[in-house]
């Protein structure tokens, strides 16, 4: 028979500090995922310059290697660290990637991935673990304390976007990330401030004689891992019918995950006659939370190029004291625009040639560029050390390098299609940073070199009597990780509250709804946000006209509501239904299958964000739904045991 826990007041101590150091880390993580595939792809504000198919890729196995490596950081918090320990390591790491992608090149754009990979792997699943861990096992502030905790993530990712936004808009990409690394920083603060106060939820790990030691981990399970994974991928590269699908590299993880899925079986087959319901109780929760999040980091990827191409972005009624909030359309956003939007002068579009054009996108020049463009009468090269630039003017700024030292390179990605890419040679000098701009009315006006093809595109579906913009003023937008960064957490925020209060009230009645329930109607809501994005993108004729904001605005209104049935429900299952020993491992299960998600979220990324791409998910996820429906009295049974 359960034990009873006599209700109590409030909420753990520890709980504030977790809430802060969460909300810190989130709002690092947050602002980086919002913009990453923005500048993989970015050919006008100093991105990388990827196709948006090699993005998604990196995207994609970004996103499904920073939610794998829980797996291994929960087991080393579990055996070795403890929980305190991994999550400021973790932290620490983390702090490291953002820093990286601060300096703007290739092989500090992968090292910053990578130190993010492994540190999430440290953080992530051990606070959570230590929220659970402020609790007994029968407290029925439990779930609410789960739900205050995922405030605190949506906090910081609230404040992501309105961060990321500014210092976008006003300097670069990399001045961004820098800024998440300052983010996570504090978050290792207030872990450190709050060092003694979390000890009660830094529990030592219990043992079984039946555990997989760690060295047997990663002998059996990783190892084969690893292998069968590098196998996928050459076995995808070799079929033709992979590698014009999913792509070798999804493969490949796919493949790579099969031994680890086993060893999760494993768990559930050699844990004893108590610990088995649960265990086995948590594999359709895992199916669930993967399928979710494969839809809801979608957000990162097909929901940014939604917003990015094709949605109505225009903010004019952005206060002029806010401006910095407001994004300046450039050359590329008039590809798919209404024929009455205000066209940019052509005073202030130059011609030149495609590498040059994709040198002015990247904010390098060659010195020889900046040579030529000197001799042209009617510009004027500006030295940012002899003139202030207004701040409003400075995300044109171009750093300048030796013409040896600047690559611009077309090649064919792996889907056959066509990418420009600048790169800057290890250990080149900075020679100067300059403004390109064009005497008009006295005034020195920033210029943007295009491409012919370009220029055209800027004006071939204007109105005849359209509007042309002053030299120097440009179409304001929101930010694209406005529209997918701040709606869904801004959300959680405003609808925790009733969504709690819904279901207290459905308590009061005595019609509560099971936590397993709760997950199976969290699929549904999800299902009905798809297909609203669904009519939405019909009605843009899927890209070949802009989509009002609207939209987007429903979509994550409706499935913000799933998820606070969903996600929440999950992480405290987690905790309710593992045995204490393998909290943190199980909890690395959680984050396994929203790796997976993750993988097949950066393929889907890599498609049309078209009308048949959402109702096709959208009957996915119903599936899913149907299969939680048939398990749920199982599921039931299971949690009214543990008295969770």
């Amino acid at each position: 028979m359960a034990a009873t826990t006599v209700p109590q007041k409030g909420h753990p101590a520890g709980l504030k500090a977790l809430f802060f150091t969460e909300m810190w880390e989130r709002l690092g993580f947050y602002l980086m995922l919002g913009i990453l595939l923005l500048y993989i792809t970015d050919t006008e504000r100093g991105g990388l310059g990827f196709s948006t198919r090699s993005a998604a890729e990196i995207y994609g196995t970004y996103m499904a290697f920073v939610y794998f490596t829980p797996f291994l950081g929960g087991m080393i918090a579990d055996r070795f660290l403890g929980f305190r320990r991994s999550v400021f390591i973790g932290g620490l790491l983390m702090a490291a990637g953002y820093f990286a992608l601060g300096i703007r090149s290739l092989p500090t754009f992968y090292a910053g991935l990578t130190l993010l990979c492994l540190g999430n792997g440290l953080f992530k699943p051990n606070i959570s673990a230590m929220v659970g861990n402020l609790y007994e096992a029968n407290d029925p502030r439990r779930d609410t304390g789960f739900n205050i905790f995922y405030m605190g993530i949506n906090i910081g990712a609230s404040l992501s976007a309105l961060l990321s936004a500014p210092l976008r808009n006003l300097w670069s990409f990399n001045m961004a990330f820098t800024a998440a690394g300052v983010g996570l920083l504090v978050g290792v603060a207030i872990l450190s401030i709050n060092w003694k106060r979390l000890a009660k939820a830094d529990r030592q790990s219990e043992k079984s004689d039946d555990d997989f030691s760690f060295k047997q981990v990663m002998l059996t399970i990783i190892a084969p891992a690893a292998l069968f994974g590098v196998l996928g991928y050459f076995l995808g590269q070799k079929v033709e019918f992979i590698s014009n699908t999913i792509g070798a590299v999804t493969f490949g993880f796919i493949i790579g995950m099969v031994p680890v899925m086993i060893y999760f079986g494993l768990i559930v087959k050699r844990a004893n006659a108590e610990e088995k319901p649960g265990l086995a109780a948590l594999i359709p929760v895992f199916i669930a939370g993967g399928a979710f999040f494969m839809v809801l980091h979608l957000s990162g990827g097909l929901m940014t190029v939604f917003a990015e191409h094709n949605t109505d972005r225009r903010a004019e009624w952005i206060p002029e004291t806010t401006d910095f909030y407001a994004q300046k359309a450039m050359p590329s956003y008039y590809g798919n625009a209404g024929p009455d939007l205000p066209r940019l002068s052509p005073e202030v579009l130059i011609t030149v040639s495609d590498s040059d054009e994709s040198m002015f996108g990247a904010r390098i020049l060659s010195d020889e560029l900046v040579g030529t463009l000197s001799t042209i009468p009617s510009l004027r090269v500006l030295d940012t050390d002899d003139v202030d630039i207004p701040e409003r003017e400075q995300f044109l700024i171009c750093e300048v390098y030796a013409k040896g030292d600047v690559d611009v390179s077309t090649d064919t990605d792996a889907h056959g299609v066509a990418t420009t890419t600048v790169k800057v040679a290890d250990g080149a000098v900075l020679l100067d940073e300059v403004l390109v701009t064009k005497p008009i009315g006295g005034v020195n006006v920033p210029v943007l070199l295009v491409s012919q093809r370009s220029y055209d595109a800027v004006y071939a579906n204007q109105a005849p009597d359209g509007e042309i913009l002053e030299p120097g003023t440009y179409v304001r937008l929101v930010n694209a990780e406005m529209l997918t960064g701040l709606l869904n957490p801004v959300f959680v925020v405003v609808f925790t509250p009733l969504v709690v209060a819904f279901f207290t009230w459905r308590t009061s009645r005595g019609k509560s709804i099971s936590t397993a329930r709760k997950i199976f109607l969290g699929m549904i809501i999800t299902t009905i946000a798809l297909l609203v994005m669904a009519v939405g993108a019909s009605l843009g004729k899927d890209g070949a006209a802009k989509t009002a904001m609207l939209w987007m605005i429903l979509y994550y209104a409706i499935i913000t509501v799933g998820e606070l049935c969903l996600s929440p429900m999950g992480l405290s299952l987690v905790t309710k239904l593992s045995p204490k020993r393998l909290v943190g491992l199980m909890m690395g299960g959680w984050f396994l299958s929203t790796s997976i998600g993750n993988k097949l979220s950066g393929f889907i990324s890599g498609l049309e964000p078209g009308t048949q791409m959402f109702v096709i998910l959208a009957v996915a996820i119903l599936g899913v739904a149907g299969f939680i429906f048939v398990m749920l009295p199982r599921l039931d049974t299971a949690i009214k045991k543990y008295g969770a």
